[in-house]
């Protein structure tokens, strides 16, 4: 009997893609995720988030917007249709991670833990829709897509490396300040979840419930979360300077401080200007930018040297660390 091939392995034993194509499809979600979140925020600021009246249709009786709903309705189910454009993207880097030889599987796994992130957040945007923009259901909306971000980055990362197991390039206490790095980075994202959730602009030009706290009290903790995050990067590239890391991993570092000096311009700009939905969102693309950022510090702590031609890759240990 003739064994049934899957698509994928159909389509493995006929391409194999070159390195960079590889690294340029684990690219592409990391691209479309960025992209998400800010048109996410952009139907946000401009009142469109319940543009369309239900999910997964637009309206009752509509697949698609209407005229009667106006500029509102074609901006949110422009939104809507960019996850489309996200899940080919995610596609092309399963298929890209499949058909490498020998097979990562490691590699493909990630892809496919992008795959499950997309769906359950595409539910979650409807479930977001259908209890009229409940602050709470909308952070957790962000929140679910920097998670995609995670994944994409990461494996955007694990793309251009071997699958041998990993091994530690500067000392443990250098690494676990770019855990406490991370956490308070994570920390900070999910606080201004809660600004946006207390502040001025709930997303729809009705009456959209807030969290129950005062918007600037809750942007007074996010700034001092942002100052610590501040802190420990700087402290991260003294740490790297002292212990003579790799140019490389200390060029991670130089970028995130950067990153974090115009984030934070941009943030107190925008709190004494009234939060202008520009600069909101401007704010919201350097978010993922920072987060961007701290893992790409994180993970250039250690490295996976390519095999050697011919060596089998290690497809267990393509998790293991990651």
């Amino acid at each position: 009997m003739v064994a049934v091939q899957t698509p994928l392995a159909y389509i493995a034993k006929r391409w194999t893609p070159s390195p960079k194509v590889l690294r340029r499809a684990a690219l592409a979600p990391v691209v479309m995720s960025v992209v998400i979140i800010v048109t996410g925020g952009a139907v946000r600021l401009t009142g469109s988030g319940l543009g369309c009246d239900t999910w997964p249709k637009c309206t009752d009786d509509s697949l698609f917007a209407t005229p009667e709903q106006g500029i509102h309705g074609a901006i949110e189910f422009g939104n809507r249709m960019l996850t489309y454009v996200l899940s080919a993207a995610v596609g092309w880097a399963i298929v890209a991670a499949r058909s490498t030889k020998p097979w990562r599987r490691g590699l493909t796994r990630l892809g496919w833990a992008q795959f499950w992130v997309v769906m359950s957040n595409a539910v979650l945007g409807g479930i977001t829709v259908w209890a009229g923009l409940n602050p709470w259901t909308v952070a957790g909306h962000f929140l679910a897509a920097n998670a995609l971000l995670t994944v994409a980055t990461v494996t955007w990362i694990r793309a251009g490396e071997g699958d041998t197991a990993p091994r530690p390039r500067v000392p443990l206490p250098v690494r676990r300040l770019s855990w406490a790095l991370t956490g308070a980075a994570g920390l900070l994202i999910a606080a201004g979840t809660i600004v946006t959730g207390s502040g001025k602009h709930a997303g729809d030009s009705s009456d959209v419930p807030r969290m129950p706290f005062d918007w600037v009290d809750a942007a007074h903790v996010h700034a001092a979360l942002a100052w610590l995050v501040c802190v420990l990067a700087v402290g991260m590239w003294l740490a790297l300077r002292i212990v003579d890391a790799p140019d490389d991993t200390r060029a991670r570092a130089r970028e995130l401080i950067y990153v974090l000096v115009a984030q934070g311009a941009i943030g107190y700009v925008q709190f004494f200007t009234d939060v202008p939905e520009l600069l909101v969102g401007a704010h919201m693309l350097g978010s993922s930018l920072m987060w961007i950022a701290v893992l790409r510090l994180a993970l250039s702590l250690r490295e996976r040297p390519l095999a050697a031609p011919g060596t089998p890759a290690a497809p267990d240990a393509a998790l293991t660390a990651a």
